[in-house]
């Protein structure tokens, strides 16, 4: 390592907190001394020891909106001259402050972060291209947006032990379970402190500080609440949605139209708050008729221990044996003059006037639905009264009383729409119960959250989500085999099943988290007391397209999974379909038994995902097939399958690859115009390899991949189902003596390996380079089914430039071929016609890919494009069919679903797609 020393200048630092390379260290801060410090270079040093000299500042100067950074003896990591080294700050107490709390009267809201895991890789190709691209550290904002995981988890107060417990296990008084300074048993937590809101952040201020050593820092609750809800309406996608007579609707808010609105908390008591801006608001009115209220009375009048027994026994609650109706006082009959259906309640809890009936007379069931009844109404009531006093529109309603449960919800949409006669809205947050907690964690004002986009945070629903036969309580299992034991014991037990928080000594992984289940009775609609938020993932590197024609406008899914016959087709393809993912993923990890074990685990926790979404399609948000098929990809990496169809695509790709000379050669012997239309085909053709079809992998069984291939170009005729080629072919060539400008960069969006992107993708992309246009392959960050992704594409091309002069010229100016790397900065190295062919990662793991959420590189590379190919049905069909772009776009795939060809196209399985849209 090399020691440095910092003159309290900003920063410049990357996803993961380290400051991105050299050169900004060298412009930042002040000389590399060498003296005293013993230190071991990595790199180029061989081992070898060097004296360096001490530090001489201690700590970075203090400020309220900048992180609080020690970097008194900061060092790098690794071999100093690398582009992006690690830096290390060994004195440095107060890096990432990984958990806040909210302490209310009932419930425990817990925030908490954990570091990304992944390191950079030093990729020379990759830096390559980010350098052509104009891709620089500068573009980074200047101090860190940490890249990680931000989690949710709540207790009861009374099981504030637990909670201790819970957070000693995970270690997150100590930085978490990740901190170097832990695992090395560093400094200990005596200077620690942890920010928490809510009145449990004073009574319980002396436990923590004796359970755990750490300080509490109070934080005001309404400045959380607000700064928690502004977070969120801000930054998370489909966090807010309405929810009228059992039918659930995200809202996506524009930011520049979010205020003014009011905010109604509905925790032990009510608060109504009025939010004009970030840090400005007041509080115009509340009621001590809350979630205390109802949990009160109704422990009094059913003997129910906890809120969550009072919600489920209300599920099979009938208010009319309790409540006095209007249809009671005028015989059955509405008052329809002033607009009082039958039905409507004229007294709650009226008809225990007349009846001469005693407390255990009335069933529990019916008096916890009255009570529910009667609070939800009135706070709607009032929450609606006070918008009018100020001109509101809009009303979001937070607070764990309601936690996602459909009548509550209800009720207060049905209040609200009723007394404003349709013109104000009632709307619910996702991450309703915990506002006040992520406002606290925000507070540090280290994270750098504030400023986060919408398009950067990424929600995922790993175990801790799934629900099937029972509930499932607490944060994602971070242990492999926790994760595996815990699902075999879920499935085969159900509700039986209880995960007390253990108490976890140094050095453990301190697993665990989960509530006892409150009940054994029936269980509540899945939206209801558990409601599952998923983690959400900080990807600072995300950014949205930048090529849209109208982003607002823009919707990734063509497949509305809203509609039951849909999502229940699409559930039993993917049933049908996971046996055979099952084999693939333990075959690509040698059929080894620990892989049987993962395999089966896989299964099961993918069909509790399933069987949640069956029962409740909005449970994870708006659901989509692109979201649905991420959810698969994600439940593989879970089980740390990697890569399921690695074998597979190796050997299709070394098939395709030994053909394409032969395809090379034809295609050179033929005109440019008849060219281009086989090069269509081509791709159309090959496009026909999907192991995500069954159809095609029933197809695999009766042929060779190039067997395979043949027949379907000679099975292509035109016209295509959609046939836009002749429009694309006049602009390619123009009309007589028109000859338009060749395309300047085309963005080619890849899809599978193997025919796809061997015999198809890149012959049309060498055409292009052959016409002057620069080409950049864009595929997936990650793997998902056979589709080749950006780590793969290079060693593809280097494989096919051995044949083709023009793809090993394009490949050497785009920084492909390694070997023949030449010097981007020095142009005079490069053929003047040399155009290069580039690749880089769309920033998803999926089939699919939603334009909203690109990497940064893919964003820069779209920047100078006039050209967008996607190619392939998750691309071009499944998603993004009809988005509309400002340049070019030509979308081409065969469709191998025949309700997707019934759907979208109106066709039949094998058809195919060729749509032309010149830019908008």
């Amino acid at each position: 390592m090399t020691s440095l020393t910092e003159d309290h200048k900003e920063l410049n630092f990357g996803i993961d907190g380290n400051i991105n390379n050299c050169d900004e260290i060298a412009k930042h801060n002040s000389e590399i001394q060498r003296e005293t410090s013993t230190v071991v270079e990595k790199g180029g040093g061989g081992g070898e020891e060097k004296e360096m000299a001490p530090l001489a500042g201690s700590s970075i100067h203090r400020s309220s909106s900048r992180p609080q950074l020690d970097l008194s003896g900061a060092a790098i990591q690794g071999n100093f001259e690398e582009r992006d080294p690690a830096i290390l700050l060994p004195n440095q107490s107060d890096d990432i402050s990984h958990l806040a709390l909210d302490i209310g009267g009932s419930l425990i809201k817990l925030v908490y972060f954990s570091r990304r895991e992944d390191q950079p890789i030093n990729d020379k190709r990759k830096k390559t291209t980010t350098a052509r691209l104009g891709i620089s550290n500068g573009n980074r904002r200047s101090y860190p947006i940490l890249g990680g995981r931000l989690h949710f988890v709540k207790f009861e107060t009374i099981k504030i032990k637990e909670c201790l417990d819970f957070i000693y296990s995970k270690q997150l008084h100590r930085g978490g379970m990740d901190s170097r300074r832990w695992q090395s048993k560093g400094p200990s937590t005596e200077n620690t402190v942890i920010k928490a809101t809510g009145g449990g952040a004073y009574k319980f201020a002396d436990l923590f500080k004796e359970r755990l050593g750490i300080s509490i820092e109070k934080e005001d609750e309404m400045n959380c609440l607000v700064a928690g809800a502004n977070f969120l309406l801000k930054a998370i996608r489909h966090e807010a949605f309405t929810h009228m007579e059992g039918q659930k609707m995200f809202v996506q808010i524009d930011q520049n139209d979010l205020f003014p609105y009011l905010l109604v908390n509905i925790g032990s008591g009510v608060s109504m708050i009025k939010v004009d801006g970030d840090g400005k608001f007041q509080r115009v009115s509340g009621t001590n008729v809350g979630g205390g209220t109802y949990w009160g009375l109704g422990k009094l009048l059913t003997k129910c221990e906890s809120f969550d027994e009072l919600l489920e026994l209300s599920q099979r609650g009938d208010n009319r044996t309790i409540d006095m109706l209007v249809g009671d006082i005028y015989g059955g009959m509405d008052y329809s003059k002033i607009g009082l259906s039958a039905s409507t309640i004229a007294s709650s809890f009226g008809k225990a006037i007349s009846e001469n009936k005693g407390l255990d007379d009335y069933r529990p069931e019916d008096i916890s639905l009255s009570l529910l009844r009667m609070i939800s109404y009135n706070i709607g009531q009032i929450s609606y009264l006070n918008a009018l006093r100020f001109g509101l529109k809009r009303i979001f309603f937070g607070g764990f009383f309601i936690r996602g449960h459909a009548y509550t919800m209800d009720t207060i949409s049905f209040a609200v729409h009723f007394w404003s006669k349709g013109e104000a809205q009632a709307m619910f947050l996702r991450h309703e119960g915990f506002l006040g907690a992520l406002g606290a964690f925000m507070s540090y004002e280290k994270h750098g959250l504030d400023d986060l986009m919408v398009h950067q945070l990424v929600e995922r629903f790993p175990m801790g989500a799934p629900y099937v036969g029972g509930n499932i309580h607490g944060p994602p299992l971070g242990d492999l085999n926790e994760k595996i034991s815990w699902m075999e014991k879920f499935v085969q037990k159900g509700t039986e099943i209880t995960a007390p928080v253990p108490m976890a000594p140094p050095g453990t992984t301190g697993l665990g988290g989960f509530e006892v289940p409150s009940s054994k009775g029936d269980t509540l609609r899945c939206d209801a007391s558990e409601l599952n938020v998923g983690v959400l993932h900080l990807v600072p590197s995300l950014e949205v397209f930048p090529l849209f024609a109208d982003p607002k406008r823009y919707e990734p899914n063509t497949i509305d999974l809203s509609d039951r016959s849909e999502l229940e087709y699409w559930y039993t393809v993917l049933s049908e379909q996971l046996s055979d993912l099952v084999d693939k993923a333990v075959a690509s990890e040698g059929g080894t038994d620990d892989a049987e074990r993962r395999g089966d685990a896989f299964a099961r926790a993918f069909s509790a995902h399933l069987a949640r979404l069956m029962e409740e399609p909005a449970a994870y948000g708006k659901l989509g097939l692109a979201n649905l098929l991420e959810l698969r990809e994600e439940c593989l990496r879970e089980f740390h399958f990697i890569d399921a169809y690695r074998s597979i695509k190796q050997r299709e790709n070394e098939a395709s690859l030994a053909v394409l000379p032969d395809l090379l050669k034809e295609l050179d012997s033929m005109t440019e115009e008849a060219r281009m239309l086989t090069l269509i085909e081509g791709v159309l053709a090959a496009n026909i390899f999907d192991w995500g079809s069954r159809a095609c992998v029933d197809l695999y069984h009766k042929g060779t991949i190039i067997e395979i291939y043949r027949m379907s170009r000679n099975k292509m005729q035109r016209p295509w189902r959609v046939d836009d080629f002749d429009v694309f072919k006049e602009r390619m060539f123009g009309s007589g003596d028109k000859k338009p400008e060749p395309h300047k960069r085309a963005l080619l969006f890849v899809d599978n390996s193997g025919a796809d992107i061997v015999l198809g993708m890149l012959p049309l992309a060498r055409e292009l380079l052959r016409r002057g246009t620069e080409v950049v392959l864009v595929a997936n960050s990650l793997p998902a089914l056979n589709d080749v992704t950006a780590m793969e594409v290079p060693d593809i091309v280097a494989e096919a430039a051995k044949h083709c002069d023009i793809l090993r010229g394009a490949a050497e100016a785009g920084g492909l071929l390694v070997d023949a790397m030449i010097n981007i900065q020095d142009s005079s190295k490069e053929s003047p016609s040399s155009v290069p062919l580039m690749v880089v990662e769309n920033g998803c793991g999926s089939p699919c890919i939603d334009l909203r959420q690109v990497s940064s590189e893919l964003a820069a590379a779209a920047k100078d494009a006039d050209l967008v190919i996607l190619e392939g049905m998750g691309r071009a069909l499944h998603t993004n069919f009809n988005a509309r772009f400002k340049c070019d776009a030509l979308k081409l795939a065969m469709v191998k679903n025949q309700r997707l060809a019934e759907k979208l196209i109106k066709g039949n399985i094998y058809d195919c797609v060729c749509r032309f849209e010149p830019a908008c």
